[in-house]
């Protein structure tokens, strides 16, 4: 198993009365990102559409978390205009959070 290869997720709450939310009641982006270089390899997320996860995770494919989470929030922004941006921004800081603390315990910078 390449120990490189981190799974990380973030979860943020759905807002209420959209489809989303009465199936999953919160976003889940999970990343698998290599730790050496920072590049998310693969991602997923759960919305209520195929095409809507399909067009998110395609979006945060290839992201550097290095490069912190406003540039992928500003594509979200510019590129998804359905009712759950904001979760899905947040969800994206969250795994940045966890990311820059998995360098900082695993010494890595």
């Amino acid at each position: 198993m390449d120990t490189n290869l981190v799974l990380f997720s973030g979860y943020a709450k759905l807002p209420a009365g959209i489809t989303a939310s009465e199936l999953y009641k919160t976003v889940a982006i999970t990343v698998l990102v290599n730790v050496d270089t920072g590049l998310i390899i693969e991602a997923d997320c759960t919305l209520a559409t195929h095409l809507a996860s399909k067009h998110i995770s395609h979006a945060i494919n290839g992201y550097n978390l290095n490069d912190g989470p406003e540039p992928l929030c500003q594509m979200i922004d510019r590129i998804y205009q359905g009712n759950a941006k904001k979760a899905i921004t947040t969800a994206i800081r969250i795994i940045c959070d966890k990311y820059r603390n998995y360098r900082i315990e695993y010494e890595l910078d």
